[in-house]
Parts: C-alpha cells; structure tokens; sequence
C-alpha cells in the first residue's frame, strides 16, 4: 500500500473509525478517574494518564501486527471480533465488581493505564487487522484516533448515545474486518487468491451483514427477557387509558432533547383537558444507560453513582422548569438501565395509565435498525405509549 493508493486511505478510514467506537468504555474510565480530583489535576491526569496509554497501545498494537503474520491467528482474531461486534448490539447491562476510588493524581493516572491495558483486546486486534501489516498507516491511523478520543470523549459518547446508527456501523465495520481477516490468513490466503478470490469482498461483506442480523435477534430475545422480568401489572386498552377523566398516572422519560421537551409541553396541554387536572399523577424520569462491567472494575460504585446522577440532572433539568411553571406537581425517578425496557418496567412499576415520550424524528423502519430508545420502549411496555413528535 502507498500513500496516494485508494487501499491506503481506506484502511486508515477503518482504523479511525474502529478505534472510535471501540474506545468508548476507556474514555468513560478516563472521565471518571479524573472526576474526583481537584480542577487543575484533571486536565494533568487525563494528559499524562492517556499519552502514557497511547504509547502501550501503539506498542501493543505493532506486537499485534506481527504476531497476525502467523498461521491460524487471523482466524482466530476474526472469530473473536465477530464476538465483540455482536456484543456492541446488545443491551448493556450493570457492571459487576466495582473498583476503588480515585482518590490523587498519581492514582488516577494508574487507573488510567491499567484500564486501558485490560480493555485494549478488542482495539489492538481490529487495529492491526485493519493495518494489513502495514506499521506507518498502523502510526498515523492510531496517532490520529487516539487523541480525538481522548480530547473529545465527552463529545463522542453523546454522539452515539443521540446517533445509535454510530454504534450499528462500528458494529458491521467490525464484522467486515474479521471477514477480511478471516481470508486473508496464512494458510488460506493462497488458495483464497487462487481458486475464490470473491472472498476477499464477499467474506467480509457477509460477515457484516450476518453481524447486524444476529446482534439485532440477540437483542431482541435479551429485551423481551429483560421486560417479562419484571412481571408488570395488566395493562389497560388504549382508549381506555387515554380517554379524559380515566387518566390518572402518567410517565413522562425525558432525556433532556428538543424532543423531550415536546413530550412534556403535550402531556401539559393533555392535562388541561381532563376532568380533574390536579388529580393527574406524573412521574417524571430518566434513564441512564449503565456502563459495561469492564469500566466498572476501575472505578468505585460512588464515583459511578456521581457520574450517572450529574448526567441524569442536565436532563431532567428542562423538563422541571417547564412542569413546575404550568403548575404541575410531579414525582421524580433516575435510573440506570437499558432506557427502552426500563421505562417500560417504571411505567409497570408505578402502575402508570399512560407513558409519555419525546422521538427523534425516526420513522418506524429507522428505529427498529438504529436501536431507538422510544421504540424499544413500545415494544416492552404493556401499556400504551404516546410518542410525541
């Protein structure tokens, strides 16, 4: 590969892009290992903790390119990535284990590292594997990656939280890279070249496509399991939940978007035209997506309680201001979990006529591909679910 050839530029695009979503987990460890630490060694924390990290990991990663030159590891490496990559589809789950405190900067640079040694698996097999052995396009893809994760992390984790199309394409870019990886081995490379050199597009072309399709069943059976979990109450018919004077308990799931803020302004003027206004029931909540276990092993339980309650606060914070200056009283949940099935699950819970909840302009087709948040919930909830536009 050579500078000024197409090869060359797509590898590059697929190791940025690679390294983007597979980062996601080690930008939350370096938020939160700097978090409890004064204002000035946050920013010293993060610079040495993540420059020390970016060193083992391009360290890592060229020992990984080298050992991919051996007979069988590329196999063995695609059957892995095929794993990760169905895993980033699936509903996320509470970590176990949780770690110690950060408490100084020496500690939190430790954090740092450690957590990045441990959760760099995945990262350094697709980077090397995108690389195609290649060490200068392997240095400037990760010299590039790298800092854009480090310095705009916040930035990349609210992207694909609003975009979970992010996540869905890292996923088959995932699954396209094994394929290649898979063809390329030692010890199939000559007959591949040989005899069925459409494998070199065809292998990866189905292995991202059979990705996005098993991931997406694997998602649906363990949200369906998730919602018969909690063993909601019987539901009411829609028209019978909906129909004025019969509304009694609602619950509004805001995430503090423009769409959000539709919801509640809806849910107002529906209150305006019952009955009995004052005896409506809201319950306002949010949902925060729980971190994977691997973030949890470095951080402590309270740092990542924190971390959850400061991120459910900006969201819930405009939906208060516009309930409270019409009038309405509103009792108040935050949460960490799946949001679709936990929202359903609230609504059950709290014996709730009704569930209000803002969209982000997804049609039906878009949602069920991208993993919306508003159409998970439908799908879980035994009660009907207003989804306001």
């Amino acid at each position: 590969m050579t500078f000024d050839s197409p090869e060359f530029w797509i590898a590059l695009v697929q190791i940025i892009g690679v390294n983007i979503v597979l980062s996601g987990d080690n930008a939350v460890v370096i938020a939160l290992a700097a978090r409890g630490l004064p204002a000035d060694q946050q920013k010293k924390a993060i610079f040495w903790g993540s420059g020390a990290a970016v060193v083992m990991r391009i360290v890592l990663t060229i020992v990984a390119v080298e050992l991919l030159r051996l007979p069988y590891l590329k196999i063995a490496g695609a059957l892995l990535l095929l794993w990760i990559a169905v895993q980033l589809l699936l509903p996320e789950e509470e970590g176990g284990r949780h770690g110690d405190g950060v408490g100084s900067l020496a500690a939190a640079i430790k954090t740092i590292l450690l957590a990045d040694l441990v959760m760099s698996l995945d990262n350094v097999i697709a980077v090397a594997a995108a690389a195609k052995g290649h060490v200068g396009l392997l240095i400037i893809g990760l010299a590039i990656s790298i800092p854009l994760v480090i310095f705009a992390s916040q930035i990349l984790l609210k992207l694909m939280d609003r975009f979970p199309i992010i996540i869905t394409l890292g996923a088959a870019l995932l699954g396209w890279v094994a394929g290649d990886m898979a063809v390329t081995d030692p010890v199939d490379k000559p007959w591949v070249d040989l005899h069925a050199a459409f494998l070199h597009w065809g292998a990866p072309l189905v292995c991202a496509i059979g990705v996005l399709v098993v991931g997406k069943w694997l998602a649906a059976r363990k949200t369906a399991a998730m919602a018969a979990a909690a063993a909601p109450a019987p539901a009411r018919s829609a028209a019978a939940a909906t129909a004025p004077g019969l509304l009694r308990r609602v619950l509004l799931a805001v995430d503090g978007s423009e769409g959000s803020a539709r919801a509640v302004q809806h849910l107002i003027k529906l209150r305006q035209d019952l009955r009995d206004p004052s005896a409506l029931d809201v319950h306002l909540v949010n949902v925060q997506r729980p971190v994977s276990g691997d973030v949890s092993r470095f951080v402590s339980g309270e740092t990542l309680e924190g971390y959850h309650r400061e991120r459910s606060e900006t969201a819930l914070a405009p939906a208060r201001d516009l309930l409270r200056a019409a009038g309405v009283t509103f009792s108040e949940h935050q949460i960490a979990g799946d949001p679709g099935p936990t929202i359903a699950q609230t609504a059950a819970a709290q014996g709730c006529d009704l569930i209000v909840m803002g969209t982000r302009g997804l049609g039906s087709s878009s949602a069920m591909l991208l993993g919306s948040v508003a159409h998970s919930a439908a799908e879980s909830s035994t009660v009907p679910v207003l989804l306001v536009k």
